[in-house]
């Protein structure tokens, strides 16, 4: 994986997927190391990241998470989940960021000269091509390692180029899930 140091990075982080991502994997990301990783590799210009949010409870597991991106970094976008009955009666709760997060990057397309999105969402494959045809390099990041695979496999092949979620555990899980023996993948050489 190459980037240059004069390039306009954007990062633009889909939260559940991501999450599940990670825990598929076994580690919980770390989110300074996340932003320092990347900032280290060129022009970090802006890291978004993109979550529902139970509007109704008391309490949200999620909530402390999104404070502290939101003061140390990241740009949250947010929005409350919607709760609805299916046909067959049982209760679900959808809060899809996927048109956010697209108009996100299609306005800062002009902006940056490489996007980093970490997705797996096949949905995003015409995003990519689209701000491919704008001459701006995209990144996926997810993982084919998890049983079932993360990543749409449309995506991965859209994209310039794929890292492997898992090989960057060294370098962006927190202390308490750290493994010693992954290799780094990203480098200025």
């Amino acid at each position: 994986m190459h980037f240059y140091a004069a390039e306009r990075i954007g990062l633009f982080v889909d939260g559940s997927n991501l999450y599940s991502a990670a825990r598929s994997l076994g580690f919980d990301i770390d989110y300074k190391k996340l932003l320092q990783l990347f900032a280290s590799e060129g022009r970090l210009i802006r890291a978004f990241y993109y979550t529902a949010l139970m509007e109704d409870q008391e309490y949200s597991p999620i909530r402390p998470l999104v404070d502290w991106l939101d003061y140390n970094g990241f740009t949250m976008v947010t929005k409350p989940t919607k709760e609805f009955t299916d046909a067959t009666g049982r209760r679900k709760i959808k809060g899809n960021m996927d048109i956010e997060l697209a108009i996100d990057v299609m306005e800062m397309a002009p902006h940056l000269d490489h996007v980093v999105l970490f997705s797996g969402d096949g949905d995003f494959r015409r995003l990519v091509e689209a701000v491919q045809r704008k001459g701006v390099r995209v990144t996926v990041v997810s993982t084919i390692r998890s049983q079932p695979p993360m990543v749409a496999d449309e995506l991965r092949r859209q994209a310039d180029t794929f890292i492997e979620l898992q090989d960057l555990e060294s370098q962006i899980a927190r202390a308490s899930s750290y493994r010693e023996d992954r290799p780094s993948i990203l480098s200025n050489d």
